[in-house]
Formats: C-alpha cells, sequence, structure tokens
C-alpha cells in the first residue's frame, strides 16, 4: 500500500464524505496529505485522526488558493472534491422554473469555480515537474438532468467537460499532468442521513433509495476513494480526460431498459 509513496496530495473537502475517505486512502498509501476544508475545526479533527496535515481552504476564494500555493507551492495530486447540494440549509426551489439566480450562482460558486480554481492552482504546482494527477469529484447528476436540482447537476456537468479540457491544454504542453473526473451516485455520506433518519424505517428508506441501482445499495466513500488511488497512482499513467463512475450500474441502463 504505497502506491503515493513521495507523492504530495491535496484534497479538498476532506472534512468528512468522500474527501476524508480519499485523503485516509492516500495517508494509508503512503501519500505526503494535505487535508483542506472550509470547516477549521472538523478539519483539524479529521486530519488528527488520519495523521496529515490540515489547511483551511474556501475553494470559492481565489484569494485562499494564493495562500495554499505558498505554503503548498509544489503537488504530485490534487482531488476537487468540495462542493455542495443547496440544500444545506433546508428545502430550497433549485428547479429551473423557479430557482433564484442567487441559489444558482452560490451552487456554481462553490463547485464550478472552486474545481476551476483548484485546476489552475494544481497545473501551477505540477508543471515544474511536468507530471501529476488532477482528480475532480463530479457526480451521476453530472451525466444526467435532474429537475429538482438543476444548479446542481448543471455544475457537476460542468466539472465533467472541464476535465476534459484540462487534460487536453496539459497534453498539448507535452506534460504529464494527467485529469479525470470521478462520478459517485448514491454514496453513505452524511448528507443522506436527514432523509434517512434514525428510526425503525431506515432500512425500508434505505432500500427505497436505491432501488432503481442494479446492485440495490449504497456505495461507500471507501470504494470511492479506491478509485481515486488509482487515478492518483502512476498505475493510471494512461488515463487522462475520462470519467469514472462509481454508481452501482445506474447509468448502464433506464426504466426503458428490457428487464
Amino acid at each position: 500500500m504505497q502506491r503515493l509513496n513521495n507523492k504530495t496530495c491535496v484534497v479538498t473537502g476532506a472534512a468528512r464524505g468522500i474527501g476524508r475517505a480519499i485523503a485516509a486512502r492516500f495517508h494509508e498509501e503512503s501519500g505526503t496529505v494535505v487535508l483542506t476544508d472550509i470547516d477549521t475545526r472538523a478539519g483539524t479533527a479529521a486530519a488528527a485522526a488520519i495523521g496529515c496535515r490540515f489547511e483551511p481552504l474556501d475553494v470559492a476564494e481565489e484569494a485562499d488558493w494564493a495562500r495554499l500555493a505558498e505554503v503548498v507551492p509544489a503537488a504530485d495530486v490534487v482531488v476537487n472534491n468540495a462542493g455542495i447540494t443547496g440544500f444545506e440549509q433546508g428545502p430550497v426551489a433549485h428547479d429551473p422554473e423557479h430557482a433564484s439566480l442567487a441559489d444558482w450562482r452560490d451552487v456554481h460558486r462553490v463547485n464550478l469555480d472552486g474545481t476551476f480554481l483548484g485546476c489552475r492552482y494544481a497545473i501551477a504546482a505540477m508543471k515544474a515537474r511536468g507530471s501529476g494527477s488532477i482528480i475532480n469529484i463530479s457526480s451521476r447528476s453530472g451525466m444526467v438532468g435532474i429537475p429538482a436540482a438543476a444548479a446542481y447537476a448543471s455544475s457537476k456537468a460542468a466539472i465533467r467537460n472541464h476535465s476534459k479540457t484540462v487534460a487536453l491544454y496539459c497534453a498539448q504542453q507535452g506534460w504529464t499532468i494527467r485529469c479525470n473526473s470521478i462520478h459517485p451516485a448514491a454514496i453513505l455520506t452524511p448528507m443522506w442521513e436527514p432523509m434517512l433518519g434514525t428510526g425503525d424505517d431506515r432500512e425500508a428508506r434505505m432500500a427505497a433509495l436505491v432501488a432503481d441501482t442494479p446492485l440495490r445499495r449504497f456505495g461507500l466513500p471507501e470504494e470511492v476513494a479506491a478509485v481515486a488511488a488509482m487515478l492518483a497512482s502512476d498505475e493510471a499513467a494512461y488515463l487522462t480526460g475520462t470519467e469514472v463512475t462509481v454508481d452501482g450500474g445506474l447509468l448502464a441502463g433506464s426504466a426503458a431498459s428490457p428487464g
């Protein structure tokens, strides 16, 4: 488990959920991990538990990225994981008819602007060596339309496309800086807890939410982290500009597919 030995790995939004699982897996793979998050308290605790370094970072703030570039000027792996759904403060209209421009922009500011700034930082942090791996966490929602979460789906689709643009740009410069996106579907992270609850019907709720998933279960953050570790390693040296779906087979078919 030393695929990331001697590699400096920056992971954003890593205080919890998928980001934390990726940071932990990278640490297990002997990477020198820099765990970042806007939540200083949770980020510091997560880094201490994993045994890695913490740096505060609001991915939507250009000045924060400039500060990170000063304290972590070189990196081998950058995972742009930080993101929001737009529902963090409770139910909000995010359909195409009723979503407000302010709410639309808030989601894109974190998800898309944050990924753009993260990729820009990564290129600068990697180009002196001419190699590295940029991993952008998109979503199953970036591959299909989501009527009730238009901003989230739009931002995640843009992340998919921007990953390809970054991959092509880096290749054109003659660098072996790779850029790929990961597209998780229903991964059992804290964001699902309000919907699942703690009552006797929790298992039934879980089953209902993944009823259309061929593997009939939620994915685990560690399963996404395993994919990230592969993409970060030299084993994936010929993978760039592509996407990996971690969705239990959800996008392999549709309701129109033969049973």
